[in-house]
């Protein structure tokens, strides 16, 4: 766990200027953490949890830099996806940052509303419906 938030804080705080307090929650505890191994080191990760009004949420998808555009989003994406409907879950959201929501849209999901500020970060809600 403590290489996958290392990876989040390299990712989100240090290239994306995300406040350290706003990037680790109380959903760490309750979600259940994907990660992407290289030879001993975490070079992707992303959790799945149960928020509060009942949604499924995958989130906290994060690459290492020297590691992007190699499928391993993709791989660690769809293992979350299955971790929800091995908990019999058909329908999963998220918040995209905006210019990533093609990768998103490749894997199936649909944007849902309107852009939103996160972290001061454009996102947009996106759903897919589990098979």
């Amino acid at each position: 766990m403590s290489a996958a938030k290392a990876l989040r804080r390299r990712v989100f705080v240090e290239e994306q200027g995300v406040l350290e307090e706003e990037e680790y929650d109380a959903y760490d505890d309750l979600a259940v953490h994907a990660v992407a191994w290289n030879q001993g080191d975490v070079v992707g990760t992303g959790r799945v949890f149960q928020d509060t009004g009942g949604l499924i949420l995958i989130g906290r998808m994060a690459v290492d830099a020297a590691w992007r555009r190699r499928g391993i989003g993709g791989q660690v994406l769809h293992f979350l996806e299955e971790i929800a409907r091995q908990q019999g879950r058909h329908r999963v959201s998220l918040h995209a940052q905006t210019y990533v929501k093609t990768f998103y849209a490749s894997h199936g999901y649909l944007e849902e509303g309107d852009v939103f500020l996160e972290a001061g970060i454009e996102h947009v809600m996106m759903s897919k419906e589990l098979r």
